[in-house]
Formats: C-alpha cells, structure tokens, sequence
C-alpha cells in the first residue's frame, strides 16, 4: 500500500492537507532571463501557502533556448523539495497544460504545494521555447518536426539544468499523452537519471488498432496504409481556440458540460495555449503552432510500433489511464504495466483525456491523490 513517505522539507501530513488545495497561479509570462512572482493561496484548512514561480530560458545552442518553469513552495529551501518535471503533449504547450491562472487549473501548483519543486518545460516549436526555422515558413515546406529523438534531446537538456538548479542526482517524470510517450522514451535510455516516472493517458503500441489515429484515420496514407500522412500535415499544425474542445466534450459524459470541467478552466486553457503563440493573433481565426511530428510518432504507436521498450525503466512507473481517453488505450496501460520491471496500473473511472483540469469530483481529486502518493512512495512501495 502506497503512503505520504515525508521528507526534511515537508511531513506527509502537510501533503495530505496540501492535496485538498484549491490554487490561484500566477498569469504565464514570456520575457527574457528569469523573472520570479509569489503568489500566496489558502488551503481548506486555512494554512496560507505561498508559492514561487520562475521562469527561465536555458540556452540550448547559438539563438536556441527552452523555455522552463519552476513553481515550488516559498517556505522550503531553494534545494529542499523533490524535483518533478512535467511534459506538455501533441499541441497545447507547457504552461497551458499545465499552470493556469485559475482554481483547478495548476497541477504544477498543486505538487507544489504538496512540497515538490516543480519544473514545466517547453520542447523546441512548442510555446516559449525557440522554433525551428522551418516554423517560420508554411507548413508543407518542410517534413514533421520534433521527432521523439529531438524531444529526448530536448528533455535531456532540462534533466540536467534542473539537477543543478535542484542540486539533485534524480528527477521524477510525469508525462501526459505523447508528453509520456517522450518521458518514457527519455527513461528507459537514461534511466540513472529518473527517480518516479508517471505516464499520463499515453500511448505506447500496445495494439495494432487504433479508432481515430490508426489505419484508416486521417494520419494514414490513402494509397500507402500504414505510413504516416506527411503531406497532409506538414511540419506543423496551427491550432484554433474552437479545435482544443470537441474530443474533450464528447467524452464527457453529460450534456451539461459544466458539471464536469468549469467553464474558467476551459477558458483559461484557450487563453493560455493561443498567448504561447506570439503570432496567434496575425491569423483569422487566432491559432498557435505545434510541430507535427508528434502525431507522426503517435500514428506509429497507433498501429502497434513501440519506439523504446517498457522493460528498459529500471525506476517506479505508474501508468495512469481514464476510463473515457479518447488517445491512449487500455491495451497501452497494460502494456506497460507487464513489461516494467516496477510497475502499476490505474484506471480513473469516467474520467476523461484531460482530468486534470476536470472538476474534483470527475476523477481529478482521485488522479492528483494517486501521483502525490506515488511520487511519495518509498523505496519499499510502502
């Protein structure tokens, strides 16, 4: 049985109470060099907790950087929390996915105040980082960028600022959708360097069949099935505020939609994603970019290709899937249940794509307690 472990900054008492957490988070920023806000946010039991966020620009190459947000509790040292990194998925980059401004909407802020030191990063062609020049030039000029080699790269880079900047020797991993495909293909190659590692809704070719991006879906080929359409996609995708909801509301199970995820929370999702563009507003109707090559590599897991294997994750793994994704299946979750050497299942029932932006009693209270617990495991899975 998993229980809150404690640790020197932070009891497992406090996670308990943290884990009931409401937050507000502070609006995403895009200046150069770090810039650092606390915004201060109460607990159900009126304990103030303030949280820290800074944004920094880790410079990959000449004119390269990505973009990485740390968002950890004032009240601990600087290296005192346990570091936790969080990858964005296909689109919606990472502050968006991630660090809303609105209550429900801040996973980092609810680790955070939970006692991690959380860290949200941006791969290249995604939101604050650097894009490729290809990006700059229409999309069928160029193949689909940001292959999962690229991403591992990219991950590899932030692994090790945030080792340094946590003055850790290990960093958990929590990764949604192909945001988990690319933190398990960084893991099983450099597994010394991951402490947890939880895969969110992800797709890994655990079957060869696939309702929306498989054989037969708009990914594949016409004349050539079985091959990724490149030509229809290009080296990017642009994205409208009205493309991000019809997969999240038809999974949900109500015609009041609601009930289910709050409208601020939607709202803010949008905002968030198109203000990670800063050409999204030249275009009519508003859309901001996302490489391509995500959904390349996500065909491939669609139709049974694993790109890396399972049984490379030396590290704890928990593999969490909802009930209603619309992405990952219950064939990839058991996948990678079987093959990881440590690892564990869990199906969040009803819950959607996206439960941890839905309300609380949508599966999000159970999702948020499964990772705090998890990543609070001991060593001995107590």
């Amino acid at each position: 049985m998993m229980r809150d472990s404690g640790d020197s900054c932070a009891s497992g008492g406090w996670r308990k109470k943290m884990l009931a957490s409401l937050l507000l988070t502070a609006a995403p920023l895009a200046s150069a060099g770090e810039t650092e806000q606390k915004q201060a946010s109460r607990a159900d039991d009126e304990t103030e907790i303030t949280l820290v966020r800074k944004d920094r620009y880790l410079p990959l190459q000449a004119g390269i950087s990505l973009f990485i947000r740390e968002v950890r509790p004032a009240s601990l040292p600087a290296d005192g929390a346990s570091p936790v990194l969080l990858l964005h998925g296909a689109r919606v980059p990472g502050v968006a996915s991630f660090d809303l401004p609105v209550a429900g909407g801040s996973l980092a802020g609810d680790l955070a105040a939970a006692g991690y030191r959380v860290y949200i990063m941006d791969l290249r062609g995604y939101g604050f980082s650097s894009r490729p020049a290809a990006m700059s030039r229409p999309p069928e000029l160029s193949a689909p960028l940001m292959r999962t080699a690229d991403a591992v790269d990219d991950i590899g880079a932030a692994i090790g600022a945030v080792m340094q900047w946590s003055q850790s020797d290990k960093v958990s991993i929590l990764g949604w959708a192909t945001g988990g495909h690319w933190a398990g293909a960084y893991a099983a190659q450099y597994p010394q360097h991951v402490d947890r590692l939880v895969l969110y809704n992800t797709l890994y070719g655990g079957s060869r069949h696939h309702d929306t991006l498989g054989l037969g879906s708009p990914l594949d080929t016409p004349d050539k099935p079985g091959t990724f359409h490149a030509s229809r996609f290009g080296g990017y995708r642009v994205n409208s505020r009205a493309s991000l909801f019809p997969a999240w509301d038809n999974s949900i199970p109500s015609e009041d939609k609601t009930r289910w995820r709050d409208e601020r929370v939607a709202q803010a999702y949008a905002d968030a994603a198109l203000a990670s563009d800063d050409t999204a507003y030249q275009r009519d109707p508003p859309g901001f970019r996302a490489p391509s090559g995500a959904m390349a590599d996500s065909f491939e897991l669609a139709i049974g290709k694993k790109q890396w294997q399972a049984a490379r994750l030396t590290m704890p793994v928990l593999a969490i899937r909802s009930e209603r994704d619309f992405w990952s299946r219950a064939q990839d979750a058991d996948a990678l249940a079987r093959e990881a050497p440590d690892a564990q299942a869990l199906t969040i029932p009803s819950a959607t794509h996206f439960v941890h932006l839905d309300r609380n009693e949508a599966g999000r209270s159970e999702f948020l307690s499964a990772v705090i617990q998890f990543l609070a495991r001991r060593d001995d899975g107590a």
